[in-house]
This record gives C-alpha cells, structure tokens and sequence, in this order.
C-alpha cells in the first residue's frame, strides 16, 4: 500500500485547510458551513494531481416523514384556515473506494444527514456524506473548532415538534381532572375555536363531573 499512502500523504500536504464561507440557514438556528462545492474542486486538483480517484460502491439510507397541521398565515378566514405542512430527515451510510492508479485501494466510510420539506433531503444527506468523509479521510481542518468539540451535549437545545390540535386533543382525552383539563384548554388557546377541539374538553368534562377516569 506504498504508493495509496504516499498519495494520500501528498494530498494532506495540499490541502492544509478551508475556511467556513458559507452561512446556513436563518435566525437563531444559522451556523457558519463550507460549502460542498468548494470541497469537492479543492480535493479534486489535489486528488487527480496525485493520481487519486474515489467511487462510490454502497450506501445505506433511512427516511422520516413528519406532518402536522398549522394556521395558514395568508388566510383570510376566520377561524384561519389550516395547512397541512411536512419536513422529510433522510440520514445515509456510506462508503466509498479510495483508489490509486497503482491498483491500491481503501474502503473509506461516511455518514451525513439531511432535512428538506420536498424531496431533496437525500441529496443533501448524501453531498454531507461525501464532504465529512473527504475532510475526516485527508484531516483537513475546516474554520474553528467545531461545536461539537467546544459545546457539551446537554446545552444544546433540541428542536420542538409543532404542537397540534392532534396532540392537545390527545392530551385533554388523558386529563386526569378538572384542573388539568383548563390547563391544557388554555395551552391550546389557538385551537379553542375549532370544532373537535371543543368537542374533545365538552366530552372530557362530562366525564370527569360523572366521576369517569
């Protein structure tokens, strides 16, 4: 594997690092990224220069779909009419074959994910992929240190769910008493003018006042 390593050694001596050029998404949630295009022309110089080819051979995939319901912002009616919306996370394993032109060869491996409201979340879960394992395979350092290394797990806050009139009607039908009940009622203040929502606290309150559990 002589001739693999010394390429690959060759290769880290080019490419001795990228700078976070790109700002990914928006708000509170935005975070400083490099872009996949700008990876991908940097290791492809240093890896034909070096007699260097990668192939993708295998990927392993796993799609979530996610929908909930939402008050239309545009709507004009009132009570607002309802949208349904969706958000697809697509997660890949990957590998890949590091070839030389000598015939040396090495498995390499990748993971990356993506989230997209259509149909793109594959594609941006597998660019993920390619990207990390180019960076991770030649220990190309990338911007600061990235957040993972500076920030511990528990202060990260994990992205809420929207809640729905699903989930409150779901939540009033377990409500153990009276109380309870008002105080999920004035949680979903934004569905006390819909229909089964209403239904739903009428029901439950006639239960409870009947003694029913």
């Amino acid at each position: 594997m002589k001739n693999l390593a010394l390429a690959v050694i060759a290769v880290m001596k080019a490419v001795k690092g990228m700078e976070k050029n790109s700002r990914v998404g928006s708000g509170g949630s935005a975070y400083d990224g490099t872009k996949y295009k700008d990876v991908a022309e940097v290791f492809n110089n240093a890896l034909e220069v070096n007699g260097l080819c990668i192939l993708p051979i295998g990927i392993e995939e796993e799609t979530q779909i996610d929908r909930w319901e939402e008050e239309d912002s545009y709507s004009k009616s009132t009570p607002k009419a309802k949208k349904t919306k969706q958000s697809v996370f697509t997660k890949v394993k990957t590998k890949y074959l590091l070839l030389h032109e000598s015939g040396e060869s090495q498995e390499l491996a990748g993971y990356g994910h993506g989230v997209d409201p259509q149909d793109k979340g594959a594609g941006k879960a597998t660019t993920y992929a390619l990207k990390n394992c180019l960076l991770y395979t030649f220990l190309t350092p990338v911007g600061k240190i990235d957040d993972s290394d500076t920030t511990h797990s528990n202060d990260i806050k994990t992205p809420q769910k929207a809640y729905t009139v699903t989930d409150a009607i779901k939540e009033i039908e377990k409500a153990a008493n009276v109380d309870m009940l008002l105080s999920i009622w004035k949680k979903g203040k934004a569905f006390q003018k819909d229909a089964k929502f209403v239904a739903a606290k009428d029901k439950r309150k006639n239960e409870l006042s009947n003694g029913k559990q």
